[in-house]
């Protein structure tokens, strides 16, 4: 029985001269092709305009890589500081460089995404689609709820390329454990093994997958809209939130918080997902 997984992936499938390729950026790609892949199933399968698949995918695909951007420049970006501000009443000692410097935002190779982010320019997107383009069409009775009920199936299997990326650019794993299944992130300066979350992860994204995807087909539960959305919204951040408890913070600032940027965040997602199965099983299938 292993004791502890050596984990030395070259996070560059094709190294171009001082870049290349690299699995993550690969996989965030693949992890998009099948959300699409999936919609246009989806959109057919309800003799919707044959063009809001490519609608949506362009949309939502803006909307994900801006929002996870925006997002984790916000929420992970505040660093302590020797020279704090003065706002009002308050000393803020805490600065971040790309609230002082927006430039610093297209500059994509340092730093990262945000999932909480994406989440919210999701929304944003799907939001401002719906009213642009889906809710003219007057034979749908479109909303932003409809959108996602059909859309969560196709993020389920984004998500899942995505923590796969983490994995190979060893990043955002947990604590140190003595399971046997624990991985030594060698590139990352790790000597101890730490619990490879990013798998974890992967797999409740494949269980939302599944569920979301029975749901559809099987249960027909677009029908009462609401409920396969609020279901992917608890399987996704209930679990996203236990796993917090065993993930390494992401920034120093969070060591302090009782709970870390990433449960705080899950909370409102959490919350709103009760809401929806709630109000959804309340309904009669349309």
């Amino acid at each position: 029985m292993l004791n502890y997984i050596i984990w030395d992936v070259n996070p560059v499938l094709i190294p171009i001269g001082d870049g290349g390729i690299r699995w993550y950026g690969l996989l965030w790609a693949v992890g998009l092709y099948l959300a699409y892949l999936i919609q246009v199933r989806l959109y057919r399968n309800e003799k919707c305009p044959a063009d809001w698949p490519d609608k949506i995918f362009t949309w939502m695909t803006v909307g994900v890589i801006v929002g996870a951007r925006l997002g984790h420049c916000w929420f992970y970006e505040w660093h302590l500081t020797n020279d704090p501000i003065q706002l009002f009443a308050w000393t803020i000692n805490y600065r971040n460089p790309y609230i002082e410097n927006p430039l610093l935002l297209i500059k994509i190779w340092e730093g990262g995404l945000s999932s909480h982010g994406g989440g919210i320019g999701l929304i944003v997107a799907a939001w401002l689609l719906n009213k642009k383009h889906f809710s003219k069409e007057k034979k749908f009775h479109t909303s932003l709820i409809w959108i996602f009920d059909r859309l969560v199936i196709g993020i389920a299997a984004t998500a899942t390329c995505i923590r796969l990326g983490n994995l190979m650019n060893s990043e955002i794993y947990g604590c140190s454990t003595t399971m046997p299944w624990g991985f030594i992130f060698v590139r990352d300066g790790q000597t101890q093994p730490c619990h490879p979350t990013q798998i974890y992860e992967m797999l409740y994204c494949i269980v939302a997958f599944v569920v979301t995807w029975l749901m559809y087909w099987k249960g027909h539960c677009y029908k009462r809209q609401g409920l396969i959305f609020g279901v992917f919204l608890e399987i996704v951040f209930v679990t996203r939130f236990g796993l917090e408890f065993i993930k390494n913070n992401q920034e120093a600032f969070e060591s302090d918080m009782l709970l870390n940027m990433g449960q705080w965040l899950s909370l409102p997602f959490i919350v709103w997902g009760i809401y929806l199965i709630v109000k959804a099983c309340k309904q009669k299938d349309v």
